[in-house]
């Protein structure tokens, strides 16, 4: 609650608390304000102070005006996306229908970044770092710099460690995907992975399929690089064949991205019916699919995968241990098809000459020792137990499934505007993930994401309840 205080007034406060969220990127650019009555409300003070604090943002610049529709934050214009746009419109004679913007993805991750408290965060991506503490690891840091401590004085092999891609290949044995070291390369996590599969095969102007709901940092990391973006309702079984078909003949789209394995957000995993068909379309219709596999640790070996149907003829695989293992090892790789190989290694060079080798040395002996295994099922025990409890809680809080819970993360309809939930959540300490964050464009949703491991407490769900029902009342 605000506090008149002799050096602030309540408007200064008020108007510090807003500018505060927009530079901190936790109200992101087009979200709009409270009315002046809810705020009013929410905060204890006057219309009028309201009305004051609103007038100083404005400004100051942080946000805007609309007649008859209330304060909104000013949209900051990207000079960069401009001349993408416009380069993409000079090439195309074909009319496009105009979307929205992309959800800012990259202000909405700092704001998830962005320290709130010790508390754990219902809308964060990891493990709590309790769960993934561990001897091993530190261990096998010191073998690694003992062992090859010259290698940190030049370059690592450009595909990355031999030892590290051998153990790969003995690791994805193990999901019935037999390939060889020659055909894989380590990358700076799973999320760069996907970006040098992006800048292999697009160009500005290529279409790419996107599962939708999904990961908007991949629908904004596709924009800038100035891809036209064909988002693909996702649903239990796998993506909309049907859409899908419609697209191919359209667009001709160059790539289709997919996370087919407990699937971000919804937790689903393709069928096999699904999965054969998609691999139908890609060689009909002459496209990639890069395979998403962020969460493979999480998910059983025999679960369907594109890659294991294909043997990486289309397919494209992407993972890494960064979730597994520490978000601080950011250590991925690619798994392609011969013919790919060194395109993907060229682009991987322009970018990064190289990966960490002492890093990829220390992976390999921990994969190679059964440690990472091990630690993987203590893991996945942890979190059958934590997803238990905090779906019973969330059904106690009067909220609903949008998808049968699996995996790390639960898809919640709340019954309330999710990205006005998130603001009087932020206000008792908890960040959540609404739903517009997983959409191409930005559209008001009443769902949200869960972490698994971060809600099987009360504390959370007694906070949601009074957020959701001050914002009812």
């Amino acid at each position: 609650m605000l506090m008149k205080t002799d050096a602030h007034s309540l408007t200064e406060q008020l108007a510090a608390h807003f500018a505060e969220r927009i530079r901190n990127h936790l109200l992101v650019a087009g979200s709009r304000l409270p009315s002046v009555r809810q705020c009013a409300a929410q905060h204890q003070v006057s219309p009028s102070t309201v009305v004051a604090a609103y007038d100083r943002l404005l400004a100051e610049g942080l946000v805007e005006a609309r007649k008859n529709r209330g304060f909104f934050v000013r949209e900051a214009p990207s000079a960069h996306m401009a001349q993408v746009q416009s380069a993409i419109n000079s090439e195309s004679n074909q009319v496009v229908p105009q979307r929205h913007k992309p959800v800012n993805a990259a202000a909405l991750m700092r704001g998830m970044f962005h320290g709130q408290n010790d508390r754990l965060q219902p809308g964060m991506g990891v493990f709590p770092p309790e769960w993934l503490a561990n001897d091993f690891v530190a261990g096998a840091l010191r073998r690694a710099a003992a062992q090859y401590s010259d290698q940190s004085f030049q370059y690592g092999d450009p595909a990355g460690s031999i030892e590290l891609r051998r153990a790969l290949s003995k690791k994805l044995a193990g999901i019935h995907l037999h390939v060889g070291p020659e055909q894989f390369i380590t990358t700076v996590g799973a999320t760069h992975g996907l970006d040098v599969v992006s800048r292999t095969l697009l160009r500005a102007g290529d279409y790419v399929m996107v599962e939708e709901p999904g990961w908007s940092v991949e629908f904004a990391r596709l924009a800038a690089l100035g891809a036209r973006i064909l988002p693909v309702p996702r649903g239990p079984e796998g993506p909309d064949l049907a859409v899908m078909e419609r697209y191919c003949q359209a667009h001709q789209p160059k790539l289709f991205v997919s996370v087919s394995v407990l699937h971000n957000p919804t937790g689903h995993s393709i069928s096999p019916g699904s999965a054969h068909r998609v691999l139908t379309l890609a060689n009909a219709h002459n496209f990639y699919i890069a395979e998403d596999d962020t969460y493979s640790h999480l998910a059983p070996e025999h679960a369907t995968r594109l890659c294991v149907l294909d043997g990486l003829q289309r397919t494209i695989y992407v993972s890494g241990f960064a979730k597994i293992l520490a978000p601080g090892w950011r250590v991925g790789y690619i798994a392609a098809p011969q013919e790919l190989v060194e395109p993907l290694m060229e682009t991987k060079l322009l970018a990064t000459l190289s990966t960490p080798s002492l890093l990829e040395h220390a992976l390999a002996w921990c994969i190679d020792q059964g440690q990472l295994r091990r630690h993987a099922e203590r893991v996945r025990t942890k979190l059958d137990q934590a997803r238990t409890r905090s779906v019973k809680l969330a059904l106690a809080s009067g909220c609903t499934l949008a998808s049968e819970p699996a995996g790390l993360f639960g898809w919640v309809d709340t019954g309330v505007d999710t990205d006005a939930l998130l603001q009087r959540l932020l206000d008792q300490g908890y960040m959540i993930a609404p739903g517009a964050l997983f959409h191409a464009e930005r559209k008001p949703s009443t769902l949200m994401r869960i972490n698994f491991a971060a809600t099987q407490e009360p504390a959370f769900w007694q906070a949601f309840v009074l957020a959701r029902d001050a914002m009812r009342d």
